[in-house]
């Protein structure tokens, strides 16, 4: 029996630590050659990968993750595809839009779930689906919050910082919390492009406070003898928020006869600055605005899901200047209730010379007259 060689176990066992620890070591070789193929851009899947995460970590430096050149060009396409959208819509649906009632009268054919054409001068519905019936409204609630808001003559310059409470699943917003602007700049938000922290932030200043402001908005409801309506909250944000589209027509003319009101409701678009020199613009909701064959005096745009889309609207008539109230609830989509307000407006104007003034005003007690 030959002696065990101690000398050769030795060097095998070396070399099987070293074998060994070459393994272990090849992953990590390897992907510090991923890593510098990433640096140098080779044409690898990878390298691409690892090159573009690497020049994106290098261009966002800490404390910069909000670009408020991003977020501009992010609304800017937004608002573009919005448009197309509308346009796409609006292709697609032929005006007037009409059919022969039960007693073979001409009268619009409406795609939405109530609506509405109400003379103020009369007191009379000059042609009505479902307008007594109640539904979610959304934002048309922000008429009652600024005639609230505006019936105690408020201070506008006074400035308001915004609360985190007021932006807070606001949805829709372009404030953030601890900016300051005045209750003026709010108001324009507000009605023109129906932000809601605004809205809130407007009811938690007022003397009421956030829960008394809700209180006196029911309470101006009842007052104005709005049988169908009743509010949850300042901004529409909530279904419970509920009312007509009769009750919303005689509200919206209500609502006009405050110029402090109606004259920010027809502006298209405005820029409001914070405290800190920080530029906010924004533009109207309403779509009919500036149209060349539709005189808008006073509108207000509403949706949430519960709601369907809704507008509310006190137009001028092009014979005579008359005015109107349309009122739709519960359209098919944002371009439907501006499309279904056109048509109501458009059959209106070719029967105006037969229906205004000649329709039968219903019972006093069912419609009863604003003060």
């Amino acid at each position: 029996m030959r002696p065990v060689n101690n000398k050769h176990y030795s060097w095998f066992g070396i070399f099987a630590l070293v074998s060994l620890v070459s393994i272990a070591a090849a992953p990590a070789e390897g992907a510090r050659k991923s890593q510098a193929k990433s640096k140098s851009a080779s044409g690898s899947s990878a390298a691409s990968a690892s090159s573009s995460a690497a020049s994106t970590s290098k261009d966002v430096k800490p404390g910069t993750a909000y670009s408020a050149a991003r977020a501009r060009a992010r609304r800017v396409s937004l608002a573009r595809a919005r448009a197309q959208a509308m346009a796409r819509e609006t292709a697609l649906t032929t005006l007037p839009r009409y059919k022969f009632d039960d007693l073979g009268a001409l009268v619009p054919d409406l795609h939405a779930e109530a609506a509405v054409i109400y003379d103020p001068e009369t007191n009379q519905v000059l042609w009505e689906q479902n307008s007594q019936t109640q539904r979610s409204i959304a934002s048309i609630t922000k008429v009652m919050t600024a005639t609230v808001f505006l019936e105690n003559d408020p201070n506008l310059s006074e400035m308001v910082t915004i609360a985190r409470s007021d932006v807070f699943q606001a949805s829709t917003t372009r404030l953030r919390a601890n900016d300051q602007v005045t209750t003026d700049d709010l108001l324009h938000l507000m009605l023109i492009a129906s932000d809601n922290a605004a809205a809130r932030a407007l009811a938690r200043v007022s003397p009421y406070g956030s829960v008394g402001f809700v209180q006196r908005m029911n309470e101006k409801a009842s007052e104005l003898g709005l049988e169908m309506t009743n509010y949850a909250d300042p901004s529409g944000l909530l279904s419970d928020n509920v009312s007509s589209a009769y009750d919303m027509a005689r509200l919206i003319t209500l609502a006009s006869n405050d110029e402090r009101i109606s004259s920010i409701m027809r502006m298209p678009e405005y820029t409001l600055y914070t405290v800190k020199h920080r530029a906010i613009t924004f533009r109207s909701t309403d779509h009919l605005l500036g149209l060349p064959d539709i005189d808008v005096r006073a509108a207000k745009t509403g949706f949430i899901s519960k709601s369907g889309y809704c507008l509310a609207t006190l137009l001028q008539m092009p014979q005579g200047g008359q005015q109107v109230a349309v009122v739709v609830l519960g359209a098919r989509s944002n371009a439907g209730r501006f499309l279904e307000t056109r048509n109501l407006f458009q059959w209106l104007s070719s029967k105006a010379s037969t229906v205004l003034g000649s329709a039968v005003s219903p019972e006093p007690s069912q419609l009863p007259q604003i003060p």
